[in-house]
């Protein structure tokens, strides 16, 4: 085989590789978005008579009349669940929103700056990731009253130092590049450079890293929920649900944990997967990979 037909072969086999690899991220990111599109309009248009309380129906295992069963106030499971569920993607979406614009801000204005401003972001970047998460989270929702509010609060001020340092890593590589240098010299300001050149070829780390920055922020939102510094009892959580079947999964009512946690291992499977084959197919890098 000539060098030529080679060099065809190879690219034939990577143009293979690439398409299998693009419908796999279409199919798992579609697959994800209409998971929790379908949760999150369920849960927003649900009626609180769905999982209201009967006591003459409390415990009842997994039949066609409950699917998930009901609780220790007969409550149904599978719509508590898919309500629990929806309240953590809405806090969630807003946590990633935050927390991601506070990523980009700080990650491009430290690379682009640099000096004290960037020592003083790096700081506060290794402050933040120097305490543990989960007793940062706890902390911060205390702080701020608990409940929705807390939650919220703590999961977004909480996210964005693991991103900030992947938005400067990628803007400080972008920013040594040849026609970003020559774009300085034909008398363009900072601000138009990273407007036309830096911010768009730094879009696809961003876009990776929020959306696998979205699995974190149900995870974390359920964790603090569960030890009691997030949303209330009577609210409807993923967190509190699985607090609440800790006090009767010893006695055999095992459909209280297993049906909410498996929702909401889904939703973050489904995410965590979707944010890797994102990652596989925008790097150049890993063309070589199967």
């Amino acid at each position: 085989m000539s060098d030529r037909s080679f060099q065809k072969a190879q690219k034939r086999a990577a143009a293979e590789i690439f398409w299998n690899r693009r419908r796999r991220t279409l199919f798992v990111l579609g697959a994800a978005v209409l998971y929790l599109t379908v949760t999150l309009a369920a849960g927003w248009f649900m009626s609180p008579e769905c999982y209201d309380i009967d006591y003459s129906a409390k415990f009842t295992a997994p039949c066609p009349a409950h699917l998930f069963g009901t609780d220790y106030m007969g409550r149904d499971m599978f719509f508590r669940s898919v309500k629990g569920l929806s309240n953590s993607i809405g806090v969630g979406i807003l946590a990633s929103a935050v927390s991601s614009v506070i990523a980009l801000i700080l990650g491009t204005a430290a690379a682009l700056q640099g000096g004290a401003l960037d020592r003083f972001i790096n700081w506060c970047v290794d402050l933040c990731m120097g305490i543990p998460h989960l007793i940062l989270l706890i902390l911060i929702s205390f702080m701020a009253g608990k409940g929705g509010r807390g939650v919220l609060i703590a999961v977004a001020l909480t996210h964005w130092p693991e991103l900030t340092r992947l938005v400067r890593a990628e803007v400080l590589q972008i920013r040594s590049a040849r026609y970003v240098q020559a774009s300085y010299r034909m008398g363009k300001t900072r601000r138009e450079v990273a407007k036309e050149h830096i911010l768009p070829q730094a879009l696809p780390v961003y876009l990776i890293g929020v959306v696998l920055l979205f699995p974190h922020a149900i995870m974390h939102e359920a964790a603090i929920t569960f030890l009691g510094f997030g949303f209330p009892a009577e609210v409807p959580a993923i967190g509190v649900i699985l607090s609440e079947s800790m006090n009767h999964i010893t006695t055999g009512k095992w459909w209280m944990a297993v049906f909410p946690g498996l929702m909401l291992l889904t939703a973050v499977m489904l995410l965590d997967a979707a944010g890797e084959n994102l990652k596989r197919l925008l790097n150049p890098n890993s063309g070589n990979e199967a």
